[in-house]
């Protein structure tokens, strides 16, 4: 296992934060960690983007294979964050149970990855969906701290957010996770992961779809009350005109 490599990305991305912490002074704690955050999403997304369409293999062909050398980088970069992220969450308190129980999931599959050697293609394909949207979520945090979220460009944040969730992490998701359960390749530990990781997925998307709805029935009960504000002022201004002939 790679551990020189993880212990590097570990170092890496506490760094950053400090980095972070003397930058923004005046900013809490919670604010530079999402900018680790922020930045980790990018990258993190682009490595395994660049790992699953350009050097391959083809995750929906090739679970279970041995791991190439920049499917190891990648998973070790990955795990080095999560491994920051988890202590730094456990330190603040700022996590409920479900985000705890990703992380772990998370860390504990890219770790049977790297320690057996095998399955990094579609490790890679899970980090690459759950990630991909991470830098949707944080902006959406940030709209927030800046006063800026109840905006078009909120509301544009936040529909594409639930579009590339349900899109990629669970449509194409579901896909994936068929073919690493019927790949006889794929040991049964990492089926059992794969498991765990969808679960949580659709437990995500339910809280999400939650959000949704309410998000769309409060914006269209404001539109009705606006649309009624209008109906009465222009009803009094006809008064008005009426009187006045």
């Amino acid at each position: 296992m790679p551990v020189l490599e993880v212990i590097c990305s570990l170092f890496g991305w506490f760094c950053l934060y400090l980095v972070f912490r003397c930058t923004f002074i005046q900013r809490g704690p919670e604010w530079n960690c999402r900018l680790v955050t922020l930045s980790h999403g990018v990258l993190i997304s682009l490595l395994t983007a660049y790992v699953l369409f350009v050097d391959g293999p083809w995750l929906f062909t090739h679970a279970g294979t041995d791991n190439t050398v920049l499917q190891t980088f990648a998973m070790a970069v990955c795990l080095g964050y999560f491994l920051f992220d988890m202590g730094w969450c456990v330190r603040y308190h700022t996590e409920g149970p479900i985000m705890l129980a990703h992380h772990t999931a998370s860390i504990v599959g890219i770790l049977l990855a790297l320690f057996m050697g095998v399955s990094g293609c579609e490790t890679c394909g899970v980090i690459f969906g759950s990630e991909l949207t991470n830098p949707l979520l944080q902006t959406r945090w940030f709209l927030r701290q800046l006063g800026l979220y109840n905006s078009l460009l909120g509301d544009a944040v936040d529909l594409l957010f639930i579009l590339l969730f349900a899109t990629v992490r669970v449509g194409v998701g579901s896909v994936m996770f068929y073919c690493e359960l019927t790949s006889p390749r794929t040991t049964l530990i990492m089926k059992l992961g794969g498991v765990a990781m969808y679960g949580l997925a659709w437990v995500f998307m339910v809280d999400i779809a939650r959000f949704g709805y309410k998000k769309s029935r409060a914006k269209y009960r404001r539109w009705r009350e606006n649309h009624k504000l209008k109906e009465i002022k222009a009803q009094k201004l006809d008064g008005l005109s009426d009187k006045s002939d």
